[in-house]
């Protein structure tokens, strides 16, 4: 009954912001690596007998991660040094290995400068290398939400790596939405926070048609078989990657790039066809529906965290017209709030992973939490 209830008609009435790297809002193709790829490290963290807040119990649950920089102790050995960035819906730690994001920040001199800072990308349940349905479970996987993501996230910095206090969390949209849980739950753990395309409330309206669309257009296709499919239903996963293809882009972007109506149709197809090599239908449903249950709005008062948060004008899935963010900013006891404006050159959602929009605000962040 649990699950029907979880991935049949509630799905159309959940919400949380969908994460990736433009122009999609779930993960695309990964462009290439920068060169701090080879500096990577990769680990995998197992959680046995993990209970998720539907009831169910995992016998183990597989974290993976990626981290670069070396861990840097105090006198009592407690790591003193530690950043975590949260991917978005459908990405994995390995995309902050992109260049719009290493190259700005990771080198010397940059914000998250890897000589003095130990930075952990983890794969949040569902996602990259950590377990997820397509590992076997298929619909039988436990049906984990934001709350099962977050917990995962703390087992894996405490019990995984040792990190008992964060320096700096980063999310980006799902990840954003992670941050605004983190600063409620757990308010005395993070010393810096900087959350990214999101908006703290549940998501309703237009943005929640869109995802409901996008998981009925699979369960739609005959092929999903109930998620018990020999092949991938790729009827069904074209549409839902065209929708996600849709919110995630910049109208003032694709217009300059794409000018004529061949140019957008060849570069449309071109990215649709592309991208559904790299989906598991069963994994995208997971996915969207872990935000079914995400509604920060009654407890941002609770944050007390130094808060930078940065949304951007030209994002389809938080647009800045619902005037959502700026009451809510208000609400944050240190907060500040920053509407990155729409130009031809923002990527719209995915503005999040293109470093130069923002790193002048991390910059003032760190400064400002010095200790």
């Amino acid at each position: 009954m649990l699950r029907a209830l979880l991935f049949a008609t509630t799905l159309a009435a959940s919400g949380a912001a969908i994460a990736q790297t433009p122009p999609v809002a779930v993960s695309a193709p990964a462009p290439a690596a920068s060169r701090y790829a080879a500096q990577a490290t990769e680990g995998d963290f197992t959680v046995r007998d993990f209970k998720f807040a539907s009831g169910e119990t995992l016998p183990e649950l597989r974290l993976h991660y990626t981290t670069l920089g070396t861990p840097k102790r105090d006198a009592a050995g407690a790591i003193t040094n530690a950043v975590m960035v949260l991917h978005g819906t459908g990405g994995s730690g390995r995309q902050f290995l992109q260049p719009q994001f290493a190259d700005e920040l990771y080198g010397p001199g940059q914000p998250l400068d890897l000589a003095k800072m130990y930075v952990i990308l983890p794969d949040g349940i569902g996602h990259g290398k950590s377990s997820k349905p397509s590992d076997g479970l298929r619909m039988k996987f436990p049906a984990y939400d934001y709350d099962d993501m977050v917990e995962a996230q703390r087992r894996l910095l405490v019990d995984g790596l040792g990190v008992k206090k964060l320096r700096l969390l980063m999310g980006t949209s799902m990840g954003c939405m992670h941050g605004f849980m983190w600063g409620a739950a757990h308010p005395d753990f993070v010393e810096a926070m900087m959350p990214m395309a999101c908006l703290p409330v549940q998501i309703a309206g237009q943005n929640r048609m869109w995802r409901s669309l996008t998981i009925d257009a699979i369960k739609a296709d005959p092929a999903w078989a109930g998620g018990d499919y020999s092949s991938q239903p790729v009827q069904g996963l074209r549409t839902a990657v065209s929708l996600l293809t849709i919110a995630g882009g910049n109208p003032l972007a694709l217009q300059a790039q794409y000018p004529t109506r061949d140019a957008a149709e060849a570069f449309v197809r071109e990215r649709v066809a592309r991208d559904l090599g790299s989906r598991d239908a069963n994994d995208l449903i997971y996915q969207v529906a872990a935000s079914r249950s995400y509604d920060p709005s009654a407890t941002l008062e609770k944050i007390t965290t130094p808060i930078a948060w940065i949304n951007s004008a030209d994002d389809f899935i938080n647009p800045p017209g619902l005037a959502i963010a700026e009451p809510a900013a208000k609400r944050l006891k240190n907060g500040t709030y920053r509407l990155i404006p729409a130009t031809a050159e923002t990527k719209g959602h995915g503005t999040h992973t293109w470093a130069k929009f923002w790193k002048a605000d991390l910059v003032e962040l760190l400064k400002r939490t010095e200790r």
